[in-house]
């Protein structure tokens, strides 16, 4: 059984720190792949919560082959992400202080097929990000904007 969903039996909604494995893909236009969730419609990255035991960048591309049903390629280290900016409480009511590690990658197979968890996908280009970003990633897309502007 998922690690937290048995931890959620213990303590309700409150707060959890949750570690978690995101990639951002870019396809050759340099644009970013993004999910929009079925819960909140907000758009984000493939990823999710790194299992006990598990290591982070086997997280990574097990959540973005479950995700996406993209295999990806060489994972490259972008990140670590955590603090204030990084709570989210999820519209079930679920609290979680998210350490974020991030990698930047590219596909190496497979066509994009979303997960019951999601509701659309698309290509983005960095200029012309949707306005509906899930709140943990709107402050690493900000250091994305930065690191990667004017690379096209």
């Amino acid at each position: 059984m998922d690690y937290l969903l048995e931890l959620r039996k213990y303590v309700g909604h409150r707060p959890l720190l949750m570690v978690g494995a995101t990639v951002f893909i870019f396809d050759e236009q340099n644009r970013v792949l993004l999910l929009k969730r079925k819960d909140n419609e907000c758009w984000g990255p493939p990823g999710g919560a790194v299992e006990p035991g598990e290591v982070v960048e086997e997280a990574a591309k097990r959540e973005t082959l479950e995700e996406t049903g993209l295999k990806l390629g060489e994972l490259s280290l972008y990140g670590i992400f955590s603090g204030d900016d990084q709570f989210y409480r999820y519209p079930n009511g679920d609290e979680v202080h998210n350490v974020t590690i991030t990698y930047i990658s590219h596909v190496q197979g497979g066509q994009v097929r979303i997960s019951p968890e999601h509701i659309d996908w698309k290509y983005f280009p960095l200029g012309e990000l949707p306005s509906e970003i899930s709140p943990p990633i709107i402050p690493i897309l900000k250091k994305i904007l930065t690191d990667f502007a004017g690379k096209s």
